[in-house]
Parts: C-alpha cells; structure tokens; sequence
C-alpha cells in the first residue's frame, strides 16, 4: 500500500521484452540495501515487485517485470529508456498519510485532453475511461500517474486538477501534454462506496 506522495524520480536504464512481460531496469537515489527482493515499488502508479537490485558508484538501480496483463491496462507498454517514472516505496506503519491510500492496482488510462501553465500552477483536464469515470468526484482523490492529487472539478468523463510547482519539480508531470496517457487509480473508498450503494439498491 502506498501514500501517492513521490519519494523519488526514477530513470528507466533498459526496458527489455520478455516472455512473460517486460523488464524495466529504474536508476534511483533509494538504497537498494535498505530494501529485500520481493519489496513492493510503485512505478508510474504501478505496484510492481522488485526482482533485482544493486548499489552502485554508478547509480544505485533496481529491477521489475510487468505481466501481460499490466502492460494491456497500463501505460507500461509504452515505457522506454531514458524515461523518468514517479517512484513511492511501500507504506510501513507508522507512516505519516500524507496523500491518501493507494493500492498501486492501476483503473485504466486517463488521457490528458488539456493543460494550461499559470504562475503559480498548472491545470491538466482528463478524460477517464467510461468504466471508472463514475467514481471521481468533485474535491475527491486520485491517483494519477502515483501522484495522490485532488480532483478540481469533474463534467462527465471530464475532470480536472491543479500542480502546485513543488509537485511539479519532485515529479516527472514538468514533462507531460496533451495527448499523453496516464495511470489512473481511483479512491478505493469511492469503489467501496459505491458497491455498498448497489449492494443496498438490489437487496
């Protein structure tokens, strides 16, 4: 489980085809020592596993594999080298919340249909995917791309949000437009939420 506050900008060194998926080797300022293989890091918003890992005088790095299945309903497949990818270690407890909980388990992708600069932040419009779109709301919490965020204002499959510049600095969202797709995890509360609504509704 995990916040949606970004601890790291991660580099992709290599992002191999594999049998089973894909391999993605991520450059990192982390520890690699500090963490066991088998520990959970979301990428991008994707909760993946470490499968390798090493410290080294030339940038500490680890690696992960994504299924089949990450790659059809992620941006994963899309990954390629030289990318930075927003980067949060799992949650210990005890932790402060300081974002909201996230599960690393990605909705769909979200396209960004807009994006406006302004002095003290930038505005990004969304278009969610049909099956998701019903659990944004107004003032509700996303995780887009990892990045816990609150929703500004939502018409349809549209919704919105604002980057301050210190969310913009520590994460890779200074570097995307219009057009580009992103990871999209809704608040598992508003999932809940609304299963209980439809539980209650047919008895």
């Amino acid at each position: 489980m995990f916040t949606g506050i970004v601890t790291d900008l991660g580099e992709i060194q290599s992002a191999l085809d594999i049998p089973a998926g894909k391999r993605t080797r991520i450059k990192t300022v982390y520890d690699t020592d500090s963490f066991d293989i088998g520990a959970s890091i979301s990428c991008d918003g994707v909760c993946h596993t470490v499968t390798a890992k090493e410290n080294s005088s030339g940038g500490n790095w680890f690696e992960v594999e994504s299924a089949a299945e990450t790659l059809a309903l992620t941006n994963v497949s899309d990954w390629k080298e030289g990318q930075k990818l927003n980067l949060e270690r799992s949650l210990t407890m005890g932790a402060e919340l300081g974002g909201h909980l996230v599960l690393g388990h990605v909705d769909g992708v979200a396209e960004i249909t807009k994006r406006e600069d302004h002095p003290d932040s930038v505005y990004f419009q969304f278009r969610a995917p049909q099956d998701v779109a019903k659990f944004i709301a107004k003032k509700g919490s996303v995780a887009l791309n990892g990045t816990s965020l609150t929703v500004n204002e939502v018409d349809g499959l549209l919704f919105s949000v604002f980057l301050i510049p210190h969310t913009l600095e520590v994460t890779n969202w200074s570097e995307s437009k219009a057009g580009d797709l992103v990871n999209l995890e809704v608040d598992m509360m508003a999932r809940y939420a609304a299963r209980l609504a439809e539980f209650t509704k047919t008895g």
